[in-house]
Order: structure tokens, then C-alpha cells, then sequence
């Protein structure tokens, strides 16, 4: 590998990637209870639907975060300097953010559990630090804390890579194998309750994000081009991807509609399996769908996921906040309107629809218009700086974590 730090082709699809993603994040976390509730109600069948098809949301946005760091840092010299400086980036627009919002959701718990001001501080720092070191502060900051785990190896994992050939080529069995490994001794002797705090639980995310990286040169005219432009070979494989995803959704979608509706009880290996596959191969159908869209889709479309797309993080972080205040209409919504099936799914929807739009006009103006929101809510992207809001930080599609 040449000293020489060679310039990486901007890749603006990925924001439009980043969008897919949070929108499957969003309609995972405004159904999950909604698939308990509706059991009885015909809606389910197409609660489940949701549910199930977008849990690829955060395993995505993982294998994303690989591929973003592998493609920008692979190609340039491992050193004091690059390591210092991937590590300042991380502190300030990462583990930052996680920290403070962490602390907002701890306070936010207090006011929901009605405890908020009849404690000490010295009896809520602990537990607060507890949340912090397990990623436990709100169900959605694993994904955080898991990508700290990641940040902190990443240095190793990118000498490794470039010190092997072997490693990068067989970088996804490699993953699988060490992530399956760790599932099996989890479930039979080391039993950690929260393993999916634990950034090994999704390795083949990030080794598939690195793969695609490193041989990125390979796999860009899949990418890039349509259908019709592909060789006979790359059709083949594109065939074969998208079959295999079509029928693991249809499998997941049932599965968990047997589990959720007629008590089916499984052993955890096969909603492990199921879900790692399904997630697998949806990641790698974003990217080609990411692509497609950004070079077919009306400009308005591909304008709105671009920004949807680099505001995901700030979304992502303030997201839960707005759906844990909308689920507290529900008693008056259904004192107004009858309980159905219509009735209930819209009122669901409506709180994907909240948690998106009230999120999304949040972050984008506080970003635009609060100096210093970095600190909160990561780094503020090109487009809304109108003059310097914090340290040097990534500024292009390519380079943004997450």
C-alpha cells in the first residue's frame, strides 16, 4: 500500500442510504408495542408487516459506519497523526453526544417514572453511569455505545486489514464466525444479558461495511449502473440477491407473525438467525437501492432523502422523545375516535409520522441556528453551517459516521 493518502470519490448516495435507514428505524420503534396491542385487531397483520420488514434500520447504519471509515482511512497511512486525529473527530461528534443526550433521557426516565427531583445527585450519578457504560440510558443508545466499542478497535482492525490480503478478502466469513461464535458461548455458558450492547453481536455488519470498502473498486459499477449495464456475471448475483432477500423477509415477516399472534416458541438461535440474515441482505439491497434512487428518482425526492439523510444522527438521538410523548395521546385520541383496525393503525402511523417531521424540523433548525449544537446533537452538516460551529469535522456524505 502506497504511503501516499490517495483522494476518495465523494459518495453523496449515502446520505440517501442514511434516510433508508432511519426510516427503518422509525417504523420499528413506533410499532413495537403496537404489535402487542393489536393482536386482536386486523391491523395487526400489517403491523407485524412493518415491524418485522424494517428491523434492518440499525444494522445498516453499522454496516454504514465500517464502510464510510474503511473507505475513506484504508487508502491512507497508519500514523500518529491519523490515528490522533480519527479519535479527536470520534470524541467530540460521537461519544460527546452520547454522553450529553444520555444524560437527557436519564432525567427524561425520572419525569416519566415520576421520581425526577426526589433523589440526590449523589444517588443518581451512579445509575447514571452505570447507563452510560452499558448503553443503557434509553433503548436506542446501544447503537452509540456499540459504535464507541467499534471506534476504539478500529485503528487495529484497519493495520490488520492492510497488513492482510487474506483478512480482507475473507473479511465477512470471518465476521460471521467470530459473531456466531460469540452467540453460541453467550447462550451456553457466559449468558450477558444485554450482549447486544456488545459491538461483537453485529461484526459481520462491520465486516461486510469494510469488504465493500477495500474492494469497493469491484463492487462500484454494481453500484453505480443499471440493471441492463451490468456484465452476465454481476446479473446473476444481483438476481440471486435480490431472490434470497425477497424470501427471507417473507420467512421473518411469518415467523414473527406466529410468534406474535399463536404463541410459537422457538429456540433463540432461530430469531437470531433469522434476523441476521434478513438485516444481511437488506443492507446490501440499500446500497444498490441508495444508488438507483439518487440517479433515477425525481430531484425533489433524492433533495428531501439527502437531507433527511444527513440529519439521521441528530434524528436517531431525539427521535424517542417526541414518540414517548405522542403514545401519552392515545387515551384522549381514543376517547374521540372508535377503537378499530383503521383507527388504531392511523393513530400508530401518526406517531411515526410525529417522531419523523417534529424530529426532523427539531434537529434541522437547532443545528442551523443554536451555535455549539454540536455538542448535543453530532456534527453539523455543510449545508446548514452558515459560519464555523465547532472544531474541524467531516463535512461530505462520504465521511460522515453515521
Amino acid at each position: 500500500m502506497s504511503s501516499v493518502s490517495i483522494k476518495k470519490e465523494r459518495l453523496p448516495q449515502l446520505d440517501t442510504f442514511r434516510a433508508l435507514a432511519i426510516l427503518g428505524v422509525l417504523h420499528v420503534h413506533s410499532t413495537s408495542f403496537a404489535t402487542v396491542e393489536s393482536v386482536n385487531l386486523k391491523a395487526f397483520y400489517l403491523i407485524n408487516f412493518l415491524n418485522a420488514f424494517f428491523r434492518y434500520g440499525t444494522p445498516s447504519f453499522i454496516m454504514l459506519s465500517s464502510f464510510v471509515l474503511f473507505y475513506n482511512y484504508f487508502s491512507r497511512p497508519v500514523n500518529g497523526k491519523l490515528v490522533g486525529g480519527f479519535y479527536k473527530k470520534r470524541m467530540l461528534y460521537i461519544l460527546l453526544p452520547y454522553v450529553l443526550i444520555s444524560a437527557v433521557y436519564f432525567i427524561y426516565k425520572m419525569h416519566v417514572a415520576g421520581t425526577l427531583g426526589t433523589q440526590e445527585f449523589s444517588e443518581m450519578l451512579p445509575r447514571y453511569w452505570k447507563n452510560l457504560r452499558e448503553g443503557t440510558a434509553y433503548t436506542h443508545l446501544y447503537f452509540v455505545y456499540i459504535s464507541v466499542q467499534f471506534y476504539i478497535l478500529f485503528p487495529l482492525m484497519l493495520i490488520l486489514f492492510k497488513s492482510s490480503k487474506w483478512i480482507a478478502r475473507w473479511a465477512i466469513p470471518i465476521g460471521l464466525l467470530l459473531q456466531w461464535g460469540f452467540v453460541f458461548w453467550n447462550k451456553y455458558d457466559l449468558q450477558y444479558a444485554t450482549k447486544g450492547s456488545l459491538a461483537i453481536t453485529y461484526l459481520s455488519y462491520y465486516m461486510m461495511g469494510a469488504f465493500l470498502a477495500i474492494h469497493f473498486d469491484k463492487v462500484r459499477s454494481w453500484m453505480m449502473n443499471d440493471f441492463k449495464d451490468l456484465s452476465a456475471k454481476a446479473k446473476f448475483w444481483n438476481t440471486v440477491l435480490w431472490i434470497s432477500w425477497f424470501a427471507v423477509v417473507v420467512v421473518d415477516v411469518w415467523f414473527y407473525q406466529e410468534v406474535r399472534l399463536h404463541g410459537l416458541v422457538a429456540n433463540s438461535l432461530y430469531y437470531e438467525l433469522i434476523w441476521n440474515v434478513h438485516t444481511l441482505l437488506t443492507a446490501l439491497v440499500l446500497m444498490r437501492v441508495s444508488f438507483l434512487l439518487y440517479r433515477r428518482a425525481p430531484k425533489w425526492i433524492v433533495k428531501g432523502l439527502t437531507r433527511l439523510g444527513e440529519l439521521s444522527f441528530a434524528v436517531y438521538l431525539v427521535h424517542p422523545l417526541v414518540l414517548g410523548y405522542y403514545r401519552d395521546t392515545k387515551d384522549w385520541f381514543f376517547s374521540h375516535v372508535h377503537l378499530g383496525s383503521v383507527s388504531y393503525f392511523l393513530w400508530v402511523y401518526g406517531g411515526l409520522l410525529s417522531a419523523l417531521i417534529v424530529s426532523w424540523i427539531v434537529t434541522q433548525s437547532i443545528l442551523r441556528w443554536i451555535p455549539g449544537a454540536w455538542v448535543l446533537l453530532g456534527n453539523v452538516p455543510a449545508s446548514l453551517r452558515k459560519k464555523k460551529t465547532g472544531p474541524a469535522a467531516p463535512a461530505t456524505a462520504t465521511e460522515r459516521n453515521v
